[in-house]
């Protein structure tokens, strides 16, 4: 059934991101849901940073998150299944596994040289202004939780939602490999493989990302 207008898009930033990284699709999803960003920064587990977001939601709502926020939405699912509609996944693995990285080695991965070298430039301003507001301290919050590694195996087996999962073909963070993985992992998931981007699709694709969340809100978005 599609989403009512009225019912939640809950995003889910990406470490080191704020709501910039959603600006486009907070603006142009109004029509088909009711956009609003979930707070990362505080916690430093992803149990606790999904506790926080379903403590501030409706009782029922989408999600759809980028990296780190694809792994709070998949816990999120794991505490409240009854809550959420769907789930879109974007950069997201089914493994935690992952080696500690510094703030600026985070932000080179996730823009070059691997996303499209036209775009590069345009996006690595806004992902440096994106993690200097977040901050240091932030950032070792949110990778703390990610080191924890909590076994995500039993939330993605309770997925039983329409889930998107997508991944920028250039994404060195999340090959296209490891999205390709979760996706067979879950019955009702949906594999989109986003071109020429690299790991922060809804700003370096801002018009393609849209489209997805658009089709797939509304139940319009054709298995491949």
């Amino acid at each position: 059934m599609p989403l009512s207008p009225t019912l939640p898009l809950v995003l889910l930033p990406a470490m080191a991101c704020d709501g910039q990284l959603w600006a486009q699709q907070i603006i142009a999803l109004g029509d088909v849901s009711h956009p609003e960003l979930g707070d990362l920064t505080v916690d430093t587990t992803l149990e606790a940073m999904a506790a926080r977001v379903l403590a501030h939601t409706p009782p029922r709502f989408a999600v759809a998150g980028v990296s780190l926020g694809g792994y709070v939405a998949l816990e999120m699912i794991r505490q409240a299944p009854e809550r959420i509609e769907r789930i879109a996944l974007f950069g997201t693995r089914a493994s935690l596994r992952m080696r500690a990285r510094t703030l600026g080695e985070q932000g080179l991965l996730a823009t070059a040289p691997h996303a499209d070298p036209m775009l590069t430039p345009i996006i690595s301003g806004p992902v440096q202004a994106m993690a200097e507001r977040v901050g240091a301290a932030v950032f070792e919050r949110q990778q703390r939780a990610l080191l924890a590694r909590p076994d995500l195996d039993g939330a993605i087996r309770g997925v039983r939602v329409p889930t998107l999962v997508a991944v920028g073909e250039r994404d060195r963070i999340c090959l296209p490999d490891d999205a390709r993985a979760l996706a067979a992992s879950i019955p009702t998931a949906y594999f989109r493989l986003i071109r020429h981007c690299g790991h922060l699709a809804p700003m370096e694709r801002p018009g393609e990302v849209t489209s997805l969340l658009r089709a797939f809100l509304t139940d319009r978005l054709d298995p491949q």
